[in-house]
């Protein structure tokens, strides 16, 4: 099944919860934090401006984003775990 987001949202993979603290306490899975970094896999075409056109949206695929912990609408597609959010709800590009 292919997935394409709509308008200015993306499909993001959410990185994998820590397991360890940095000390190396190893979490169990109620203490373990919602990821909120995560590769964007699919961008929509842009909002649509009142002019009739497309913004041109500010990330794109393969970037390494950061959005907010409750975000976006979680979704999974074959026990895959994804995350729908509009380009306004990313807080950040992780340049490399």
């Amino acid at each position: 099944m292919k997935l394409s987001p709509l308008d200015d949202r993306l499909v993001i993979k959410p990185a994998e919860a820590e397991t360890k603290t940095a000390t190396g306490i190893v979490l169990p899975e109620t203490a373990k934090e919602k990821p909120t970094r995560g590769k964007v896999l699919h961008t929509g075409p842009g909002r649509m401006l009142d002019s009739g056109a497309r913004a041109k949206m500010c990330v794109n695929v393969g970037d390494e984003v950061y959005y907010g912990k409750y975000a976006g609408t979680e979704i999974k597609i074959n026990d895959e775990a994804f995350v729908i959010v509009r380009e306004s709800d990313l807080l950040g590009v992780v340049e490399k």
